[in-house]
């Protein structure tokens, strides 16, 4: 197929006729797309899970050269599966029935085409369909972002970690997460306000936005951070953590002069956790050091260690 930006949005075509993706490739070619095209159904279902396409186009009778999953079952597993349930597909027929077209509709299809194709009416639904998706990814993603700081929020942390935690222990890569909590934030605001309060969050999101560019840092709750730091060891981790501590205290309150406001730290390395390490045994193991450092006079980093962790 003809070369294409890597950023122009991904379609995947999954028929069992060479002709029919001959006919994609002419027809889409003055798309801003890049059209993948495959003949099977588990390959078009490989394929989807390794390129996340934006859009499938679908064909109903996969099954016409017996390879056992129609164009149904791989809707089917397309809706079981989270990384693939909210890509937006088009079905496409020569045959089909008002019955199946409602069926398709009901099983969560965006739309349909029927073969042979008008060229103008195939650009305009998958131009439609791409803007959808769009639209879909941007709501998605602002429902994953927490309103006050603008990082990421607790859902998208759970999410993410989950992620990381699965690839370190998968590749045998390493992994630290690092929880942050405001010192004597009740305090704060009883004394001076939730405004100030709030203003203190925002404050402390911007400085955590200008770590590296691999870390994510997230609101984990209240007054509470997550940052997650893939690829990196324990002791770069308390390093990382470190230079936000006293960056933080640093800062000036010109609202409130003379003002200090500290934070306390806790660090974990899946290196130092027993066994086959889950999200939560970071999670714990982390608040675990971060409990810690609060005992020990706060605006602190302690790491975890053996002695820390919960059990």
């Amino acid at each position: 197929m003809t070369e294409r930006s890597s950023t122009f949005p991904k379609v995947l075509a999954i028929d069992d006729s060479v002709l029919i993706h001959r006919l994609l490739q002419v027809r889409l070619q003055h798309e801003e797309i890049q059209l993948f095209g495959a003949t099977r159904a588990d390959t078009g279902i490989k394929m989807a899970r390794e390129l996340r396409p934006d859009v499938v186009l679908l064909d109903i009778e996969l099954d016409l050269k017996g390879q056992g999953m129609d164009g149904f079952g791989v809707l089917q597993v397309f809706k079981d599966d989270p990384d693939l349930q909210d890509v937006s597909v088009i079905f496409i027929s020569g045959q089909s029935t008002m019955e199946e077209r409602v069926r398709a509709l009901d099983m969560g299809a965006s739309d349909f085409v029927a073969k042979p194709f008008e060229i103008v009416e195939l650009q305009a639904r998958v131009r439609s369909a791409l803007r959808v998706q769009k639209l879909v990814r941007m709501l998605a993603q602002k429902a994953q972002v927490d309103g006050l700081t603008g990082l990421w929020n607790r859902t998208y942390f759970d999410r993410r970690l989950s992620q990381e935690v699965g690839e370190a222990v998968r590749h045998g890569r390493s992994l630290s997460l690092v929880m942050c909590d405001v010192d004597r934030f009740k305090k704060l605001n009883d004394e001076r306000g939730h405004p100030f309060g709030d203003k203190v969050l925002e404050r402390l999101a911007r400085i955590f936005q200008t770590g590296r560019g691999s870390d994510i840092a997230c609101r984990w709750g209240g007054e509470e951070f997550g940052i997650i730091l893939p690829n990196t060891v324990g002791s770069e981790a308390i390093e990382v953590a470190d230079r936000y501590r006293r960056v933080i205290e640093q800062e000036v309150w010109p609202s409130v002069p003379g003002m200090v406001i500290t934070a306390s730290f806790g660090v974990a390395d899946v290196l130092v956790l027993p066994n086959t390490p889950t999200t939560e045994d970071l999670v714990l193991a982390a608040d675990a050091a971060l409990y810690q450092a609060k005992m020990n006079g706060r605006n602190r980093v302690e790491a975890a260690v053996a002695a820390h962790l919960p059990g």
